[in-house]
């Protein structure tokens, strides 16, 4: 199934392919220049840190980033979802931040479980639903994570959802992670999908974590081991019911639209495949708004991301729409190497 995207999409989505080639292509060749210009500028701001022109903050309590060098999702979310959770089980009380992408939030806010998509950022709202802990965003990561500490005096370490590049916020730990593209063409901005150069040697108290079957960089990191955490009616999933691998397996006996609004949709389309699923295909731009349905009249199943579920409501005469979660085991390992440089938590 096909879907005619607007000019400014194709063009970006051109783009983007680019970007993801193993050797840059002419057109990237041709982005050259500006990606010197943008490098340029990324090493004169960690310079300006760096020697104290740039003030770098400290949060009342200790703070994980999870980040990515690459544009675009890696699997930051469910990395995010996982840890809460790995640290809750080593006796911390968490909360999360982020920018909230796609989000009106300047000032620092709370995310509510009614909290609206458009005003507090998709993958926020589906981290507060997912995992319960309190959640803030704002433009200025600082100052949201004093404000959530302050409202929520319980917390006593911070997960920052996407604040990689974000040098204000001072960090104890922090994790990279790559998806099966790595780093692409191996270019900056706009010539490749690098936020920032890949380092020669990791940074003191970073992880890699590679959302793949095995690692995509020349980085040394662990892998996480991603599957498919079952289904569940939409409007069963905004009332808190958990997704069932049962409900997902019955949905074998039928023909369903996978619709999935990521920066890598295919990887979803597969899992679905490889769960004995037959799908037909909708991939969406990434943070797709969902101002209306994209599927077409009569369509009888649509399975979701969460992601995306976020962003729609149970509505009367639509299609039977199931959301699929996706979820991250995180290496022993690796879980143990992120939360060395926090100490033990606090006591009661």
């Amino acid at each position: 199934m096909s879907r005619r995207a607007p000019l400014g999409e194709r063009l970006q989505a051109a783009l983007v392919r680019q970007w993801w080639q193993r050797r840059p292509s002419l057109a990237a060749q041709c982005l050259r220049p500006l990606a010197g210009l943008y490098g340029a500028i990324v090493a004169l701001r960690k310079a300006m840190f760096r020697h104290g022109w740039l003030r770098t903050g400290r949060a009342p309590v200790p703070v994980i980033v999870v980040g990515n060098l690459i544009a675009g999702g890696a699997g930051k979310t469910p990395t995010v979802i996982a840890l809460v959770q790995a640290l809750r089980d080593a006796g911390w009380t968490p909360g999360v931040i982020s920018r909230g992408h796609g989000g009106q939030a300047d000032a620092p806010q709370p995310v509510r479980a009614d909290s609206a998509a458009e005003r507090v950022g998709d993958e926020p709202l589906l981290i507060r639903l997912r995992t319960g802990a309190p959640v803030w965003v704002g433009r200025r990561r600082l100052q949201v994570a004093q404000a959530l500490c302050a409202a929520e005096p319980q917390v006593d370490v911070i997960v920052a959802d996407d604040g990689l590049q974000h040098l204000a916020l001072a960090r104890d730990a922090q994790v990279i992670v790559f998806d099966d593209r790595g780093a692409g063409n191996g270019l900056l901005q706009p010539a490749g999908p690098l936020r920032e150069p890949l380092p020669a040697v990791l940074p003191p108290r970073t992880q890699v974590l590679y959302n793949a079957a095995a690692p995509t960089t020349r980085l040394p990191g662990a892998l996480a081991l991603r599957h498919l955490g079952g289904a569940v009616a939409l409007a069963d999933w905004w009332r808190g019911e958990p997704p069932s691998i049962d409900t997902l397996q019955a949905l074998r006996d039928r023909e369903v639209l996978a619709v999935a609004g990521l920066a890598a949709p295919e990887r979803f389309f597969t899992m679905l495949e490889a769960a004995g699923l037959r799908i037909r295909r909708l991939p969406l731009p990434d943070h797709h708004a969902y101002a209306r349905a994209p599927w077409p009249a009569g369509t009888a199943d649509v399975l979701l991301t969460e992601k995306d579920a976020v962003k729609l409501r149970p509505a009367a005469g639509a299609p039977r729409v199931w959301v699929v979660a996706l979820d991250f085991q995180l290496p022993t390992d690796f879980l143990h190497a992120v939360l060395a440089p926090l100490g033990t938590p606090p006591t009661p």
